[in-house]
């Protein structure tokens, strides 16, 4: 009489321990990277660990929404696609230290908080893409603003996080009067207005628009490695890239990183430092310069072929992430006083 009510609840009981064990062997990733980006990362790591990784991509807004959501945010691992946007989430206090010997390892001193708080993943340099044919020697990012590229420079949005970091970084080598003067200089050797994305300067040049302008290093692999007749693989054939530097020759090539942090409520911590410490490893490093073309921040790991051949080694700007974050409110404010967007 009671037999079917029994089973009934005997399977409720079963499929309330199956949800609890799914959600024990499952993180939360709030990352504001694009996610098939790190789609075969996350695939592999879950492959790997047998732990799934549940992805929601914050577009904008990722600190106003971990912060809103306080102690009852599901996040475990927090990944932004900039140093800024990565070191804000630590100043506001949504991010925990850990200490990890594989992270430590594997990942250089001026890549790392010193105080355990956030980690690159990876690493884009910001180069220039010229016009193929160009005779160019060594580069410099103040040249850009000589009168020789009048009319030749193309240029996404000042105030775009890329953009930003590289006039925090020209600050703290040159000061903000210098920067200010060097800015205005790029914004009146502009072909066009500053608008659209790293791969439209590259279509640009092929366009006749403009001779050079920056982009970052991981767009040359995706284009360069486009289907033969593409439009994107017609873009990354039309230019060669120049590795500028800051100042004197011996000067090194501005970088900007992806990076995670551990959420301060993290609800599996355990789980989530598993996913960095995965993401560093060999075998995800190779992952990150074969998939996406980046830089790996792990030593000893090869670079994809296009990146190598078109680009190669990075000899990165000496000056520490943190010290050239710090400028990037009066890099913003440079943009907007000297009308870079407008």
């Amino acid at each position: 009489m009671f037999r079917r009510p029994l089973i009934a609840l005997t399977a409720v009981a079963s499929l309330c321990v199956s949800a609890a064990h799914a959600a024990q062997d499952e993180i939360t990733l709030y990352t504001t990277r694009e996610p098939a980006l790190i789609q075969p990362l996350l695939a592999a790591f879950t492959a790997q660990t047998k732990i799934g990784v549940k992805t929601v991509f914050v577009k904008d807004g990722l600190l106003e929404r971990v912060r809103a959501e306080g102690e009852r945010s599901p996040a475990d691992v927090l990944m932004t696609v900039d140093i800024g946007n990565l070191l804000d989430l630590v100043d506001a206090g949504v991010t925990q230290p850990v200490k990890s010997s594989v992270l430590e390892s594997a990942i250089p001193a001026q890549l790392r908080d010193a105080g355990s708080q956030w980690f690159a993943l990876s690493m884009r340099a910001r180069v220039l893409y010229a016009e193929k044919d160009l005779k160019l020697g060594a580069f410099r990012y103040e040249d850009l603003a000589s009168p020789k590229w009048k009319g030749k420079v193309c240029s996404r949005a000042g105030q775009h996080p890329y953009n930003t970091a590289l006039v925090a970084a020209m600050i703290a080598h040159d000061g903000e009067a210098r920067t200010e003067q060097w800015l205005k200089g790029v914004k009146a050797n502009l072909a066009r207005k500053a608008t659209g994305g790293d791969r439209d300067v590259a279509r640009d040049i092929l366009g006749g628009i403009c001779d050079v302008g920056l982009g970052n290093s991981y767009y040359v692999g995706h284009m360069k490695s486009a289907k033969e007749g593409s439009d994107a693989r017609k873009w990354g054939d039309a230019i060669q890239v120049v590795k500028p530097v800051f100042g004197a020759a011996n000067g090194g090539t501005h970088i900007n990183i992806s990076g995670a942090s551990v959420a301060k409520h993290a609800p599996n911590r355990e789980r989530a430092v598993k996913l960095l410490e995965f993401l560093v490893s060999e075998s995800a490093q190779n992952m990150y310069a074969q998939a996406d073309y980046e830089y790996p921040v792990r030593k000893g790991v090869a670079l994809d072929p296009v990146v190598a051949r078109s680009i190669g080694e990075i000899k990165i700007d000496p000056l520490p992430l943190t010290e050239i974050a710090r400028y990037r409110k009066q890099a913003s404010a440079l943009v907007d006083k000297v009308g870079y967007d407008k």
